[in-house]
């Protein structure tokens, strides 16, 4: 089922295709697409089989809603804009706070599902890519804003600084994961911010 088709479901209808992408997303997350069934959906989901395959014609086509459900949730420790230094370290802090409150556990759900899935096909690969683009679009927005502005020195690539923000992003949650420390995810973040930090015009007195 695509976008197009779930604007005309009544307001029932989007609510039952909701709580089932939303179940999905949970269970694939404790247990990865492959070792997650249809039937584990419809359990945690008190729904029935009629009701999956009314919504999505295959594991899929629910998989694909999935990606698209965290893509539109958009990076969870993002404010609203980051158009500065303090709010891109806040961007950080969250990032960092988000790990520690999870013990560590579970990773990042675009980048779990990224590793999972990105050589499967290529049609998931590019959803995955418009996923994470997603995700970037607010670090990009924010210093392309810093850049306007005058603020960020001459020859400094505020595309560049976002990717790399994205990329310590999901590199740090991995170590952090697997190491059960939140060392590697605060060290990359740190030395990510320190290259942001050097690249903004140092105020006039």
């Amino acid at each position: 089922m695509t976008k197009s088709t779930t604007r005309n479901l009544t307001s029932r209808g989007r609510a039952t295709r909701d709580r089932i992408v939303e179940t999905a997303a949970r269970v694939i997350m404790a247990r990865g697409v492959a070792g997650t069934t249809i039937q584990d959906v419809m359990a945690e989901a008190g729904v029935s089989t009629s009701q999956v395959y009314h919504y999505f014609s295959d594991k899929s086509e629910l998989v694909a809603a999935v990606i698209e459900f965290h893509a539109g949730l958009g990076d969870p420790g993002a404010p609203a804009d980051l158009d500065s230094v303090e709010k891109l370290e806040t961007w950080c802090r969250n990032a960092i706070r988000t790990q520690v409150e999870r013990d560590f556990i579970g990773g990042c759900e675009l980048g779990s599902l990224a590793s999972e899935l990105a050589e499967t096909s290529e049609g998931v690969r590019m959803q995955l890519v418009q996923a994470f683009a997603s995700w970037e679009a607010p670090l990009r927005r924010g210093l392309r804003a810093m850049h306007a502005r005058g603020e960020l020195r001459e020859g400094t690539d505020p595309d560049d600084l976002a990717l790399a923000l994205l990329a310590a992003l999901q590199g740090g949650i991995l170590l952090t994961q697997t190491r059960r420390d939140i060392a590697p995810l605060r060290a990359v973040l740190t030395t990510v911010m320190a290259r942001v930090r050097d690249s903004v015009v140092a105020p006039t007195l």
